[in-house]
């Protein structure tokens, strides 16, 4: 039973991984825990006895999603200074 609660929760890890590394938060690389955090949860919540999809729910993704809600992405950053030089480009014109 241990092996295949361990089993379970590595591979919604993984796939938690996978997403946030593809959604592409600035936490993930500034130190500040996100992905040690999860780990951290995933503890407490077996502690109480609780199964990794308990913790997460079933949709995996919007738990990821719910995690970032408030963080910026590369994404973002990159389409702000798209805009910024967009609109330097059109100051110029003036």
């Amino acid at each position: 039973m241990l092996k295949r609660f361990r089993r379970i929760t590595r591979s919604v890890y993984k796939e938690i991984q996978k997403y946030l590394f593809k959604v592409g938060p600035v936490e993930l690389t500034d130190g500040t825990g996100l992905l040690s955090g999860i780990v951290d949860l995933f503890e407490e919540g077996a502690a109480m006895g609780k199964g990794v999809l308990e913790v997460t729910g079933r949709d995996v993704a919007a738990f990821c999603d719910d995690l970032i809600q408030d963080s910026k992405t590369y994404a973002e950053i990159y389409l702000e200074s798209v805009a910024q030089k967009g609109n330097q480009a059109k100051d110029k014109k003036k």
